[in-house]
């Protein structure tokens, strides 16, 4: 296992590069720079400021020293908030985005998984169509939308929560449901499923000949099984997760990541686009990897070298 880690991890590293270089270079390439504005500051003004950020170095040499930076964990500075680095940004932003991030997948596995099962055991019965129908309004409609209505039925019609900011419980219910219908309809599906597929098999078959009781033929054979294919999926729903949360917390006005990357995109600032862009990936890769070593916590005859262990 230590040898497939230590691979991953090069992988990931490697990964991060390539992230980091694409995105320097394409936020080069975006018109206008981070001083251009409405009414265009004094030609000596902007070249002491370019001065200041190493702005007029060749661009090489500021890949260079941009690449070396990120080595030390060092994000640089902002250009649109001058006593504020990308560092302060992530540590001030990251637990607001976290909270909700993971607020929003626990509520979509805890309701996800129960709805996969329910919908397969109640297979054509209207359980099964119940869920089935929630979980393709959820996918079909964006998340953005849903954030709308339940603002405007649950803030603005009859006041139950806050409409925006962040900070209380209560603020935190709406966007938290908002980010959570995708992946919970993800999950709902993907388990259901999964738990049709198991409960055709031959062992299963077998135990419910033998008479073994139900919750004991759920819970000991057929959820370690069925559940496999939604660990897989983790990651790339922490993912979406995160990248949907830019939007939701633009929407409530959270003081979160998707705030700053926003504002970082319409202000031109270089730092804080190339900062995020690679931390946001930084977190995808170490959630698929861990989701990866979690196969063989959760079914022993996986294993991560390749194949299973009674191979």
């Amino acid at each position: 296992m230590l040898r497939y880690i230590l691979k991953r991890i090069l992988i990931g590293v490697l990964v991060l590069w390539l992230i980091a270089t694409l995105t320097f270079f394409l936020a080069r390439a975006m018109p206008g720079g981070p001083f251009t504005r409405e009414k265009a500051l004094p030609e000596a003004i902007l070249k002491n400021l370019n001065a200041r950020y190493h702005l007029d170095d060749p661009l090489l040499k500021q890949y260079v020293d941009y690449i070396k930076n990120i080595a030390r964990g060092d994000f640089g500075p902002s250009f649109r908030y001058p006593t504020q680095t990308v560092n302060d940004l992530i540590a001030r932003g990251f637990p607001v985005s976290a909270t909700i991030g993971a607020l929003a997948l626990t509520l979509a596995l805890l309701v996800g998984i129960p709805a996969g099962i329910i919908s397969a055991l109640r297979q054509n019965q209207w359980q099964d169509g119940f869920w089935l129908f929630t979980t393709t309004v959820l996918i079909s409609v964006p998340n953005f939308i849903i954030a709308t209505l339940l603002m405007y039925v649950f803030a603005y019609k009859l006041r139950w929560f806050p409409p925006a900011l962040w900070g209380t419980a209560k603020q935190a219910v709406l966007p938290t449901i908002a980010l959570a219908g995708y992946p919970l309809a993800f999950v709902t599906k993907l388990m259901r499923s999964s738990a049709l597929e198991v409960m055709g098999q031959d062992y299963i078959r077998t135990c419910k000949a033998k008479g073994m009781p139900r919750y004991i033929l759920l819970y000991r054979h057929m959820l370690k099984n069925a559940i496999l294919p939604v660990l897989t999926i983790l990651g790339p729903t922490t993912a979406s997760i995160l990248m949907g949360g830019l939007v939701i917390e633009k929407i409530f006005a959270i003081p979160g990541l998707g705030q700053h990357l926003i504002n970082g995109i319409f202000n031109r600032d270089y730092t804080v686009i190339m900062g995020l862009t690679v931390f946001y990936a930084f977190l995808l890769i170490t959630a698929t990897l861990l989701v990866d070593i979690s196969y063989c916590l959760i079914d022993p005859r996986i294993s991560l070298a390749g194949g299973t262990k009674d191979e």
